[in-house]
């Protein structure tokens, strides 16, 4: 069952399961260089028969400019940049702060004892050179082209999109991560979450393929029965289909209580599915030949409101019991694909189910339960996109402020041979980009933490303590609102941050650093919006559960202050005491709160958002308090493997420093503000919001 794969020969013959010969074979010549310098050489690709490599379209042996010869005369003023993958960042996290390798070794039902340091690299390195060479020279067709409608069964995607798909699947990096006995590796998951971030920084439209397909798979491993996992999973995890989940109606959004597609029981053990769906992601495409939608919908007889709506599969086109696809079409059709603000690379479909053979998933009426295995994928998938966007931002616009010269510093000339110094030089820019950087990079950690529980609840699962897994769920309940709100809003802040960075030059189309902005600004909206991810988390996750979430949080972040206090050096330990303060804070407030919605209920819904984001900052401390510790460590160890440049170490205890300086003080307006009386919000009646219009 097991192979040894060779890897190149300045490494030692590394322990692992065989992934494919086709992965085997892209792994063979990644580099074990301590520091990082993006000299990868092009991964390239036929597009439409060209061959795509870098930002370039080579045809013929003649290079021709993306952007089209015609265009060459203005290159001297776009000053967008490639996207380079963190992986110094990656590895320090996942070696220094939270060591991924010991966490590997106890996992062994996840076959985790076969993952270790070389191999992770080797995931970093090969995938990076995927998302810098394949996806991202993809990303601005993506933007410019877009998706479009031929008829209600055919939807095309950007140019390269199909081609990426496959040669992602040739690799089985989907299935990497997936059961063995479906056609995966059956490796740990948080291994695909590190692809997660690079893919979605380079190309997120691409990513949200496979990104939704994820979740129609853990939605069937987890409620579906042993006949549909059969079927539907292997094609799944192999990426010849493709997954989507809808939820969203013309009449309800977030409000799933007024769903109103029907589910009518043929007799047979099928379902007649009738009714439309609407922004539904991926919904159809030309990269795969089958798409198999997750849909809620209502039985004969069932109770109203959310408690009434249960889980189908419906696929696009109907499947025999050997796998083939039976011909023609299941009654689903595309009757529009959706004009929108960003992430054109994407298809937003609305469907028609018109009495759609479907299976149903789970138990009847309990849909909604079942598709929150889905929903919650796609939060965490919604807070990496979040930092990764921030990231492809946060690059772009650090590289311009190095290059782009304007007026002198203030304490005297920084390039006195250059007619004005670099922007970078200016305080209000530094602060800028400092921002970014601590954000994206907290960020980052705050996914592994995720990540990293996650793995220990498949392992739990496979172990069968389900006790574990409860409380580890719980645990995830509790951060997933706090991911995805926070770091959607930052990340929505920091793309913001980038096109002020550029200036004037942000604001034109040719430099990209708008269409991030533009990408970005449905995170915030995707998966629940801030305001009901806020609810969850203050209304449903603390308060209902008797503040047991908060406590048991701050706990942890208490323990790990002494431990910081006692062990730690100068600033870390002055801000390990910050962050104990802050945590306290925190934790009177949830109980301040709680005592006054006891009086009045919108107490709740007025805190809610400041609450989520109050929660956000003090979680980002704890995150860098974690990071400056371990870079103290390592400039401390002069004999530690692997070590990255002391320039890198130091860099972190400066990002700290700035972050406790300068962002987390942003809670004292959020305490203010949450804290607020109740009548200051909800006093004005509805009539008097406007004299002038909505008078209705």
């Amino acid at each position: 069952m097991m192979n040894r794969v060779n890897n190149c020969a300045s490494r030692s013959a590394l322990k692992t399961k065989s992934l494919s010969p086709q992965l085997n074979t892209v792994f063979s010549d990644s580099r074990s260089a301590p520091v990082r310098q993006n000299t990868r050489q092009p991964f390239t690709a036929k597009v439409q028969g060209r061959i795509v490599g870098g930002n370039a379209l080579q045809t013929n042996g003649s290079t021709t400019l993306m952007q089209g010869a015609a265009r060459n005369r203005k290159q001297q003023m776009v000053f967008s940049r490639s996207y380079t993958a963190p992986v110094n960042d990656m590895r320090f996290l996942l070696r220094d702060v939270w060591d991924f390798p010991s966490h590997y070794k106890k996992l062994p039902l996840s076959n985790g004892e076969n993952v270790d340091s070389d191999f992770i690299d080797m995931v970093l390195d090969e995938n990076a050179k995927f998302a810098e060479n394949v996806l991202y020279p993809l990303n601005e067709g993506a933007d410019s082209v877009g998706c479009k409608r031929i008829d209600d069964h055919t939807i095309t995607t950007p140019p390269g999109f199909k081609e990426a798909y496959q040669q992602f699947n040739e690799g089985q990096w989907f299935g990497m991560t997936l059961p063995e006995q479906y056609g995966g590796q059956g490796l740990p998951s948080s291994l695909y979450t590190l692809l997660g971030e690079m893919n979605a920084a380079a190309n997120w439209t691409w990513s949200m393929f496979p990104g939704l397909t994820q979740g129609a798979v853990n939605t069937l491993l987890s409620h579906g029965t042993e006949e549909l996992k059969d079927l539907y999973l292997p094609p799944l995890v192999s990426g010849q289909w493709t997954g989507t989940m809808c939820l969203t109606e013309p009449q309800c959004g977030s409000d799933l209580g007024q769903v109103a597609t029907k589910a009518e029981p043929n007799g047979d053990g099928t379902y007649k599915i009738t009714g439309t769906k609407i922004f539904i992601s991926c919904g159809d495409h030309d990269m795969v030949d089958n798409v198999l939608h997750c849909v809620l919908a209502r039985l004969p007889g069932a109770p109203e409101g959310t408690r009434g709506i249960s889980l189908f599969l419906v696929p696009k086109s109907k499947v025999n019991p050997d796998g083939s696809l039976v011909e023609g079409y299941n009654n689903v059709a595309v009757s529009r694909i959706e004009e929108k603000m960003g992430c054109h690379g994407s298809p937003t479909c609305e469907i028609q189910f018109e009495g759609a053979e479907g299976y149903l998933i789970g138990q009847e009426n309990k849909g909604m339960n079942h598709m929150f295995t889905f929903i919650n994928t796609s939060r965490l998938g919604t807070a990496i996109m979040g930092v990764a966007l921030a990231e492809l931002s946060w690059q772009n616009s650090l590289a311009y402020a190095k290059d782009r010269i304007s007026m002198r510093a203030l304490s005297g000339a920084k390039a006195p041979n250059r007619a004005a110094d670099p922007i970078i030089c200016h305080p209000s820019v530094r602060k800028m980009l400092l921002t970014c950087k601590a954000v994206t990079e907290g960020g980052r950690s705050m996914i592994y933490e995720c990540a990293k529980l996650q793995d220990e609840m498949n392992e739990a699962k496979l172990a069968g303590d389900m006790a574990k897994v409860k409380a580890i769920d719980d645990r995830m309940g509790f951060l997933t609102p706090i991911l995805k709100g926070f770091l959607t809003e930052i990340g929505t802040e920091c793309t913001s941050i980038g096109i002020q960075v550029y200036g004037g030059h942000g604001y034109i189309q040719s430099n990209k650093q708008e269409s991030i902005m533009r990408d970005i600004r449905i995170a915030t909206v995707w998966e629940g919006t801030t305001q009901i991810q806020a609810l969850d988390l203050l209304g449903r996750k603390i308060m209902l559960q008797k503040l047991k979430p908060i406590n048991d949080h701050c706990k942890e972040i208490y323990a790990y202050c002494w431990k910081a206090a006692l062990g730690g050096s100068g600033r870390s330990r002055w801000h390990a005491i910050q962050l104990y303060r802050k945590t306290l804070e925190w934790q009177f407030l949830t109980y301040r709160i709680a005592v006054g919605a006891a009086k009045d209920k919108e107490v709740i819904g007025m805190a809610s958002v400041e609450y989520l984001l109050y929660s956000g900052y003090v979680s980002l401390a704890y995150h860098w308090l974690k990071m400056e510790v371990a870079a103290e460590a390592a400039l401390k160890d002069k004999t530690k493997e692997n070590a990255l440049d002391e320039g890198f170490y130091q860099a972190k205890i400066e990002t700290a420093h700035f972050y406790f300086e300068n962002l987390l003080p942003r809670t004292a307006w959020l305490k203010q503000s949450m804290l607020a009386p109740a009548d200051s919000v909800m006093a004005m009646p509805e009539a008097s919001f406007s004299f002038d219009h909505s008078r209705g």
